[in-house]
């Protein structure tokens, strides 16, 4: 399923970024440009993580943002954005994040089977090593059709 989202198109890198707020940008834009969700969308985000909502923070460093589907989803989709310096998700030290994913599910079932599969990556120290020393798209795509491979 991630296979199925993240695309180069949605897959991106940057050396450094403004905050967390410029990340939630920066790693939501693909999916508005494609009309996969509306600009509503980034503001639930944006607003829950300002209200405290670092429950985001997969560790490892790496983030998911997400909001309810009723916010502005349009199409399921996924994109992802690595920052060569960390960012403190709601400016709160003890989350400091370099990779960001903005999940946008249009239903709870595609919202559980996303999260699963990245349950799955994560959780695999090898995998999860190689996400985050990609440096392109292709070396991301490359770690997401592993998964599965590893078991």
């Amino acid at each position: 399923m991630l296979n199925d989202y993240l695309t180069p198109d949605t897959i991106r890198f940057a050396d450094s970024v403004d905050g967390w707020r410029d990340a939630i940008d920066r790693v939501t834009r693909p999916l508005l440009d494609a009309g996969d969700i509306t600009p509503e969308y980034v503001t639930a985000i944006t607003d829950s993580i300002a209200a405290g909502g670092t429950y985001i923070d997969l560790g490892f460093g790496i983030a998911l943002a997400h909001s309810r589907p009723e916010n502005g989803v349009v199409r399921t989709s996924l994109s992802s954005l690595r920052v060569a310096m960390p960012v403190l998700l709601n400016d709160e030290a003890e989350h400091p994040i370099d990779l960001f994913f903005c999940l946008a599910a249009t239903d709870p079932q595609g919202h559980l089977n996303t999260m699963m599969e990245l349950a799955t990556l994560l959780s695999d120290e090898t995998l999860r090593t190689e996400l985050l020393a990609s440096t392109s798209a292709a070396d991301t795509l490359a770690v997401i059709t592993k998964i599965g491979q590893n078991a």
